[in-house]
This record gives structure tokens, sequence and C-alpha cells, in this order.
């Protein structure tokens, strides 16, 4: 079978036994589940297992996309180790359990895919006696059932919330691919195919129990490469119908073939793995950046672009990648043809951005090589570890510009070096415990999931009214769930209905107040928690609130106002910019607040300023036609039919909210609006900029704010054409000539440093001495590392004219040796090159040489011997070499 038989067959089979068929949910998970990436089947479900939510059906099938980030250093160096993967899943909430789920998966493994029963393993939990009893009902014999313990046989999403003991299901691949034994043994002959999880607990942040589930579930996890790793009777994943294709891509491109080379076989796999990947990932809204998922997408797209060039592969290699990924999924996924422009757009700009950051990382690489090591264990001590690559340079090349460890092993290896990879794993460590804080946003804890369990969903109000009564159900301040909260303090309460409009959709939350009979609660946020309530943050501004008493919640109505203009104007800018640049500039992210809008989209370059006044104009003149906004709700089918924009990476249920702005723009959106564009006034757009590879930004201020933003401007041009003495219309050409005239001194004042160094190089080359038919300079010279270079490099560059010629240069500035040397060509090709002819000087400072034929460096601890090393050490094996004939 390939991987469109095995997903398919999969979904039929369980839907032919009830199972509701579920689309995939996006890589990028919501806030609440405090997970970076989706990283299992069962995320989309999790307010169903916990009982925040009731399951809209009882069961349900999918092929989920998974993203798992940890493997990332694991791919291309194993037969099976992946970051994105396709999940094939079957769930129960409340109704089936245990042995339907593990008589359903013998079924359709030994049946409809045809695996020998007799190839089949099964391991479960150590202390799942019933799994065990139904395992062999089913006809597994007990010698092949594993007990297994809490590491192996507990599933948790590495994150608090449902849990529970598996059992999964394992196949023999035969004797080539390992020793006997069963899945204990080894398992890469053992391959594990199919995991069943009982799902009956919730786990806090460390896996501990915390309690049961409202109801026994079923969670099945079954990986589709693994399927068709065996159903394809393939060594390893990357020959399966699935990566064999995007291999190929990688192939055409190097001329390299998978299976001759394991340096090679490493980066092709890299390629096309982290290719379909990062296409994915991209298709799902994911953007390149410093933080969070950006940052795994941007490390994985440069680990691309640096297994490449490993290869040869000097032209770009992304955009056939996606290309192919498109062709190869878009069917399964389509979400992959409907942002192909963006995703080939993306992914083409960043891969080409980081070619140049690649040159920037070798240059940092090149410059580090002399540098000694002085990380030590002990604070403030040197170490005398010379040859060693220091762990910090390491981690930068890594961590900013995005060099694999492997590279960087290669790269170091060529100049003699090792590298400090105890410091590069330290800090690594450190890293991972910062993402790992960086993504587990503040949750609002136990108790606000008791209050959604218990008291339902808030009801909004907000849409037709900005006042409401209702009842303070839940209270929790910095030590938890509380009955009460004095003056001062800080709260975060729940109320059953409300009219405080919740961030969401770019919309920032409400500001405003709760009343109740004894206090006043200033609300500085409102924020959807668990189970679709509005949690309040704010402060008790006076007297003492309490947990069940009587509520009046008020919305600052001028601040929701100003926010409702700026959410209107941001759908007329939306429009004016698909209209001015094309259809391809669609909402990707956007931020909605009192008076002012940040819109992103995709676009290949910066907008002109010109375009950008074209779009502010258009904007300005489509709110003044004071068009009608309409709001109304329908069916997501009906609303796409009526050409409906869904924005990017947010999830719809069945009905939806539409806000029709005139007869032009049509958008779904849960936001506040104005009544009519009349009411917006005039938008002023800032300006655009870059906020990652082919992505854009446009600011723009909107209403008062927005006159008060032209009013500035013009005092400003006013105070301008005052300090230079010229008419405000001038102000730009004054400017020009005082930039001209700065510009100018600058020059002059280069040419003085440009003839400075022309003095220096003439002094060296005038100390030049003969050592066997050689013209040799070997001095010392209090100088960076570049500037060495530079004079060695100009002096040889005077003297190779008159025959072959070597300049050494060395400082010991801050203790520490740095010692470069320049060889002509003529020298070079006689076999003597700068880093052989640096040897005994490197050693004698305690380091290493190295750097090319003919410019070469040496650094070590010692600085304090590079006087010697250079005046005696030089000569002597300058001359040496040239009688060896070297």
């Amino acid at each position: 079978m390939d991987g469109r038989q095995i997903r398919e067959t999969f979904l039929r089979f369980f839907e032919d036994r009830g199972h509701r068929r579920v689309p995939s949910s996006s890589l990028i998970p919501p806030p609440e589940s405090g997970l970076l990436l989706t990283n299992a089947g069962m995320n989309q479900f999790i307010p169903y297992f916990l009982g925040h939510a009731p399951a809209p059906f009882p069961r349900a099938v999918t092929v989920q996309k998974v993203f798992r980030a940890l493997d990332i250093d694991n791919v291309g160096h194993t037969a099976r180790h992946l970051t994105f993967f396709e999940m094939l899943g079957n769930f129960s909430f409340g109704d089936y359990f245990k042995r339907e789920s593990c008589a359903w998966g013998f079924e359709l493994v030994t049946e409809v895919w045809g695996i020998d029963p007799n190839r089949l393993w099964v391991t479960v939990f150590e202390t799942d006696d019933e799994a065990i009893g139904i395992w062999q009902d089913i006809g597994v014999p007990g010698e092949r059932i594993v007990r297994r313990g809490k590491a192996d046989n507990y599933w948790w999403t590495h994150a608090a919330g449902p849990a529970g003991p598996c059992s999964e299901i394992f196949v023999d691949r035969g004797e080539k691919y390992g020793r006997d034994g069963g899945p204990e043994a080894d398992e890469d002959r053992f391959m594990e195919i199919w995991n069943h999880v009982f799902m009956q607990e919730e786990v806090d942040d460390h896996s501990n129990i915390v309690g049961e589930l409202p109801a026994k579930n079923i969670d099945t996890g079954a990986s589709v490469e693994r399927i068709a790793t065996v159903l394809q009777d393939v060594d390893n994943v990357f020959d399966t119908d699935l990566f064999r294709p995007l291999l190929e891509v990688a192939e055409s491109l190097s001329g390299s073939r998978h299976g001759e080379d394991p340096r090679t076989d490493v980066s092709l796999k890299v390629i096309a793995e982290h290719g379909r990947a990062t296409t994915f990932l991209l298709a799902d809204g994911v953007l390149p950046s410093n933080q969070g998922r950006g940052y795994v997408l941007r490390r994985m797209l440069r680990r691309v672009v640096s297994h490449a060039r490993r290869l040869s592969i000097e032209g770009p290699v992304m955009e056939k990648l996606a290309e192919r990924t498109v062709e190869l999924f878009g069917d399964a996924y389509p979400e992959l043809v409907e942002n192909r422009a963006q995703v080939l757009n993306v992914a083409a700009s960043e891969e080409e951005r980081f070619a140049a950051t690649l040159r920037q990382g070798m240059e940092l690489f090149e410059k580090a090589v002399p540098q000694p090591l002085v990380h030590s264990s002990e604070p403030g001590q040197k170490t005398s570890g010379g040859g060693v690559l220091r762990g910090d340079i390491v981690f930068k090349l890594h961590d900013t510009f995005g060099f694999p460890i492997e590279l960087m092993r290669e790269l170091a290896e060529d100049r003699g070096l090792s590298v400090d990879e105890e410091r590069f794993e330290a800090l690594m460590a450190e890293q991972r415990e910062r993402a790992k804080r960086a993504v587990k946003k503040e949750r609002l804890g136990d108790e606000l999931a008791d209050v959604a369990s218990s008291a339902g969903r808030t009801e909004f109000l907000g849409y037709r009214t900005l006042e409401a009564d209702g009842r303070l159900v839940a209270l929790v301040t910095d030590g938890g769930r509380a009955d009460g909260a004095e003056e001062g303090q800080d709260v975060r309460l729940v109320l059953d209905r409300t009219p405080f409009y919740a961030e969401s959709g770019g919309q920032i939350g409400d500001h405003g107040y709760v009343r109740t009979p004894g206090g006043l609660v200033r609300v500085i946020d409102a924020q959807w928690g668990p189970g679709d309530v509005i949690v309040h943050t704010g402060i008790v501004q006076s007297g003492e609130v309490r947990e069940g008493e009587d509520a009046h919640a008020e919305v600052d109505r001028v601040r929701r106002e100003s926010t409702a203009r700026a959410h209107t104007a941001t759908h007329v800018v939306h429009w004016t910019l698909r209209h001015v640049l094309g259809e391809h500039a669609r909402q990707a992210g956007s931020l909605v607040a009192p008076g002012r809008l940040r819109f992103d989209f995709p676009h290949h370059a910066a907008v002109p300023r010109d375009v950008l006044e074209q779009a502010e104009e258009v904007a300005n003149r489509r709110l003044a036609e004071d068009s009608p906004v309409r709001i109304y709700e329908t069916t997501f089918d009906e609303a796409k039919n009526q050409g409906a924009i869904a924005l990017f990476g947010e999830k719809y249920g069945d009905f939806v909210r539409v806000v029709e702005v005139g007869d032009y723009s049509i958008e779904l959106c849960g936001g506040t609006h104005v009544p009519r564009t009349g009411n917006v006034a005039v938008v002023k757009i800032l300006g655009e900029s870059s906020i990652g590879a082919g992505m854009r930004r446009v600011e723009a201020l909107v209403g008062p704010d927005a006159l008060k933003e032209m009013n500035a401007e013009h005092w400003l041009v006013e105070d301008l054409a005052s300090l230079l003495r010229s008419d405000r219309w001038a102000v730009p050409e004054r400017v020009r000539e005082v930039l001209e005239e700065n510009k100018r001194l600058r020059t002059e004042l280069g040419k003085l440093g440009a003839a400075e160094r022309t003095e220096l190089v003439k002094d060296i080359v005038d100390r030049a001495s003969q050592v066997a038919g050689v013209t040799l300079v070997n001095e010392v010279h209090d100088g960076d590392a570049g500037e060495l270079r530079e004079l060695a490099g100009g002096a040889v560059g005077r003297l190779e004219s008159e025959g072959a010629a070597a300049v050494v240069l060395g400082t010991g500035r801050g203790g520490a040796g740095l010692i470069v040397a320049a060889c002509s060509k003529n020298l070079v090709s006689r076999g003597v090159t700068a880093p052989l002819l640096l040897e005994p000087a490197a050693k004698a400072i305690g380091g290493r040489a190295g750097g090319k034929p003919i410019l070469g460096t040496a650094g070590g601890p010692q600085g304090d011997a590079v006087e010697d090393a250079i005046r005696k050490l030089i000569p002597a094996w300058l001359e040496e070499l040239l009688r060896a004939g070297a």
C-alpha cells in the first residue's frame, strides 16, 4: 500500500465502526494548551477528555499532522527519526474502552493491512493485567506480550492534561534488522507501529497523577510513515513513497545518490525530511522568527541550506522541495494547495536571507579559529586548551546563524581543531530550559478548569450591550481559588454572563469595571479560559468582592468604540492591500487596539512608498463612502460560497459570524465593529516593514488618533524647517545637502586612515630579510586579528613581485598570543603554506595553526612567548622547510 491507501483504509475501517471522520487540526495548537506545536493526534480533543466541553460525537477518527521538535538533531542519522509525521488515530470519548480498541487494532493490522499475526508483539503497562488478558483472548501468545514501566508504557503529552497507561503493537521485521528477543532486545528489528492509550487520568506538568478523568477514553496513534515502512518492505522510512520523491529532488540538485556514502546520506535525508516538515509548518501559518515555533521553523530551514551547501548545491532548494511536497500531500491536506503561494514566497525569501547569514557565520568562524579556549569550570580561570573551538562560539554559530553541530565539527576538523562540546551542550541545555519556560504560557489553573466543568461557558453579551448584570461565579488570587478579595489585590474573576470582549482574532480584550454590593474591580484585560469561560483580569479598586455575589459589568465605552473603529478599518485595509498588491496579500496576523491596527501579510518585497500612499488613499475613499457594516451568522460552507475570507490559522465551527463592509469586503470575524465606515473617519498608514522572510507588516492609526499623528507630523516639519533655515517644502533637499557634506568629510578622514596603513606596510617591507633565497618579514606588531591580516597580506603583495616571500606578524596583546602568516603564491607552489610555516610558533604559544595556504593564523594562551616564537623559530623553520624541499 502507498501512503494514500494507508490513510484511506484506516479512515474507512473506523468510519464503518461508527467513528466520525474529523479533519486534522493545525500544527499551531490553541494557546491554552501550553504546547509549542501540535505533538499528538489527541491534542484537538483535550477539552473532551478533560470534560471541559461535551464531545459532539462519541467516536472519532483522524489523520493528524504532528510535529516533535526534540528529534531535529536525530534526523538523517537514523532510519526512522522524523520531526513531522502523520498520526493515524481513533478516539472514544467515554464510549468503548480497552477490549474494542485492542481487537479493532489487531483486526486492521492483520486482516486489512495483511501483516502476519505471528510477526506481532505487544507491550503493556506493568500492572495492566486486564490488557494482557484481552490480548491473549484476541490470540497473541503470552510469550509475545511484554510488561513495561512508566517510562515506556504510560502516555502523556509532556504537558499538564489527560494521560493513561498504554499498549503498543510491534512488528518483527526479521533477523537482518537486529537480534531476536522482542522489543526489549532490539527496537530497530521490532518496530512499534501503533500505540493504544487508555486515557483515564489527568496529570500535572511533571506527569504526576492529579485525578481521574470524568470518563474512560481511548486515544490511539499509528504513524503513517512506520506503517508504510512495514507494508512496503523497505529498510527505512526514507525509502517509502512518502519520502522517496523528496530524496530524488535532493539527489537531482546535488548529483549525489542516497545509499552511496553515509556522509552524504545524512544531508540528503535532512533536506528531504526538513523540506517536507517546513512546508507543512508554513502552510499552517508558522513564520520564521527568533522565538517559539518560528525559531523551530527558521532553524530547520537553515539546516536545509547548510546541508545543501555540504552537498555543493549553490542554488535554491526549498522551492522545489515545497512544490514536490504540495504535489505529494495536497490531496490529503488541502491547506497546502490553498497556501502554496505563501509557502513558496516565505521559503524562498528565508533561504535567500540565510545564504547571506551563512557567509557571515563563516566569517565569525574564521575569526574564532585562532582564539584560545577561555571557558573553565572555575570562574575567572583560563584553561590551556589550545586547538579547541570555544563552546560559546559554537553555540552562537548554532543558535544565531543556524549552523548544525555536525557542520561545525567538520569545519573544525579541517582546521585541526576539536570542538568544546561540553560547554556547547551546557549552553544548549540552558536554552532548552528557557524555551520550555517560554512555551508554558501562564495557565488559569485547575480552579478555573473546575469552574468550566461545573458552571459551563460564559455567556457573552458584548455585541449588543456594554453593560450587563450577572453573578461572580469564580474568583482567583495569587494564592489560588478564593472566597473573597480586598482592596489592592490582583484578581481574576469569571462571571456567568459578561459584556467584556475577550482577546481573540487580533482584537485585544476590553477594559472597564465590575461592581459588586461590597466592592469595585477595575478590569484591565479579558481572555478566554478553558471550557469557553471568559476570565477578567484586574485589581480590587475599593471595598471587597466575594465569590457568588451579584455583579454589574460595565465596559469602557470610549475604549471599545475606538477599538471597533480600528477593527472595521482593518477589514478595509485588508481589502485595499489585496486590491493594490494582489490576492496573495491576505491577512496572516493582526493586532486591533484602541485607535490603531497592525496588519501582517505575505509579499515578496518591500512595498514602495508611492504604493503605500495609493493604498492609504483608496482606503480613505472607501471609508468616506459611509457604507454599512452588516453582521450575521450562517453556516461555514454558505459563508465560503459567498466568498467570505477565512483567516489564516483560525479555527471555525459549523456556524460562523460574517462581517460585510459595503459591497467589497466579506470576512469571517468574531470582533466588534462600527455600524458604518464613516464612523472610522480616517486611516493614517504609518509605514510598512519586514517581519520575516516574505512577510510584511503595515501599521496604521485610526480616527482621532490618526488626526493627532497628522498634526504631530505637521509641527515636526515646521520645527525642522526652522532648524535648517529652510522653507518647509525644501526640507528634504536641505537635509540631503547636509548629508552629502557629512559624507564628503567622512571620505576625507578615510583617506587619511588609508594613507597611514600604506605607510605601515611600507615600513614592514623595509625591514625584510633573506632566508635561503626567500624574502621574510617576522615582526611583532600591536594590532588585532583583522589589522594583522591586512598588513601581512599587503606586505606580501608588495614583495612577491621580486620573488618568493613570507610575512609573519604577531601580538601578545591581552596576555593571549596571536600570530598571522601570509605566503606568496610562488612560495606556496614550493610547498610552504602559511599554516605549515606557523606550526612551531603555534606550539610555542600553546595552540595550533590553521587557515588557507596563502593566509594562516595561530592562537594560544601564552602571549609572552610570541616574540621569541616569531623572531627565533620562524626563520629556522622556514630554512628547514626549504632545505627539505617541503
